[in-house]
This record gives C-alpha cells, structure tokens and sequence, in this order.
C-alpha cells in the first residue's frame, strides 16, 4: 500500500497492479479500493491498476478543510497524483461517486484522460432547486452518521432499495462488502456526503456536448434511475457507448463482473494509442 500526499496535503492510500496503459479507478461512496477486486485480476494483464481511496474512505485522509473535500479541490489532487507518478495521461474508471468526479476530472482536464469509463454515474442535478434539496438531505445523513455511528450507517446504507438487486449474491461476497464499509470512519463518510454528495457537485450536463475522448457508459437493467440518465448522457456525449447489463442493478462490477472486465477490457483495447 502506498501513500502519497497530494497538492492540498491531503494524504491518499493506493496500491498500483499489473503493466501496461495505466487505468486509474476511482470507487463508490463508502467503498475503497479493495472494491474493484471482483475485476482487477482481469484487468491487470494488460494494464497497470491504479486504484486509490477516496478522500474520508479507507486509508486516505479526511481533510479538516471544508475546500478540501470539494470536487475541484479533489480533481487537482488527484492531477498532482499522477504527476508524482509520472503518468501524464491515463485512462480514467469511476463507480457512483467514484464515476461523478471522473466525469469532472476528464472535462477538465481532457488532455490527460485516454478514455473514459462511467459505472452508474451521473453529471449531477440540473434544476437548481432539486440540487438544493439534496444538498440538505445530503447534509443531514451526514449529521445522523456522526450522531449514530458507522455501524448504523451501514446497516442504514445496506437497506436501500437500489441494493436489492444484490439479494442474491453468495453471502461471503456480502460480507465481504459489509466488512469493507465498516472499515470506514464516521467523519470521513460524512465528510465525503458534505463536499462530494450529489447535492454539492455542480451540475455537468451543459459540458457532455463538448467532450471528445472516447466514452464508455455502464449500467445495470434493473437500475431504473440511472438507466434513464445514462440514456440521457449518451445522446449528449459525441464519442460515448452505452451498455445495460442484464440482471443487474447499481453495482454492475459487483454483480457481474465477468462482463463488466470484458466490456471494459475491449474500450480501453480500442481507446489505447
């Protein structure tokens, strides 16, 4: 495991596999980057994995600084990262939260992503009064996780309705991700909801048009919601592809990771130089 502090001296835990065109991956909220291991072996034969945890997850810093948790402050970290990795350009995968400040990062800082990979992400809210209702919502989850303790939270978090998809997974694959999530902290989780929630991204759909880099939108059948916006940013994004994977909800990587390596292995053989 590795530990490289970032320009705003925020401190990320990652760990870094296999050879070849580098894919920094970015995960979910409450995840790390352990979370990817249902398709880093897979993906490692032919790339070089830099999987890394997000501020307030894992083993990554939970900044005291309110800026700091903000997306343009995380996106100019996670700049500065590979820099200190020598790694000018890279492909770029995010999940969830993982996948909203990717989407922020390549348009952005477009010269420095080979292509792009989203796992049931979104370009955030576009009306602004939906935006600041969630921000709010957003704000007081964060305030019950510091009042009732990560153990509640996750039991909380598990229950939703978009993980009932998951219903059917052996339980040690289940547990595995309940143990994961429970290795996160209070503080850094809510933390992460204040600066990083849906509520606090600012919204990105009047950028999709002007994105040039090659675009790959992933997305589970049976999750309604995101299916709808995926669609939504497929016909906005010039050089994107969307593929629903059957019998799945918000977690694809999770459910069906055969063919999400598969799906990912062949944009990434396509969008390398």
């Amino acid at each position: 495991m590795l530990r490289l502090r970032a320009a705003s001296g925020v401190n990320y835990a990652m760990t870094r596999q296999g050879e070849g065109q580098p894919l920094l991956l970015l995960h979910g909220f409450t995840g790390d980057h352990s979370t990817w291991q249902t398709v880093s072996p897979a993906l490692r034969e032919k790339n070089q994995l830099i999987m890394l945890d997000l501020p307030g997850h894992g083993g990554s810093d939970s900044p005291e600084c309110a800026t700091a948790w903000r997306m343009p402050s995380v996106a100019a970290d996670l700049v500065s990262l590979l820099d200190a990795l020598e790694l000018p350009r890279v492909h770029l995968l995010g999940y969830s939260l993982g996948g909203r400040l990717a989407l922020y990062l390549a348009l952005r800082y477009p010269r420095r992503i080979l292509s792009l990979t989203l796992e049931s992400a979104s370009p955030g809210l576009a009306d602004e009064k939906e935006r600041m209702a969630r921000q709010q919502s957003d704000k007081r989850l964060a305030q019950q996780i510091e009042a009732r303790g990560i153990a509640w939270f996750v039991e909380y978090w598990q229950a939703l309705p978009m993980w009932a998809s998951q219903a059917n997974l052996p339980a040690e694959v289940l547990a595995a991700q309940r143990n994961q999530r429970l290795r996160n902290n209070s503080a850094g989780l809510a933390g992460s909801l204040r600066g990083l929630g849906t509520g606090a991204q600012p919204s990105l759909w009047e950028s999709l048009p002007g994105m040039q880099m090659p675009t790959l939108l992933i997305v589970g059948a049976l999750d309604s919601k995101f299916r709808r916006i995926n669609t939504a940013m497929s016909d906005a994004i010039p050089d994107a592809r969307l593929a629903i994977i059957a019998g799945t909800g918000h977690n694809t990587h999770l459910e069906k990771p055969r063919q999400f390596a598969g799906l990912l292995a062949a944009h990434l053989a396509a969008s390398s130089p």
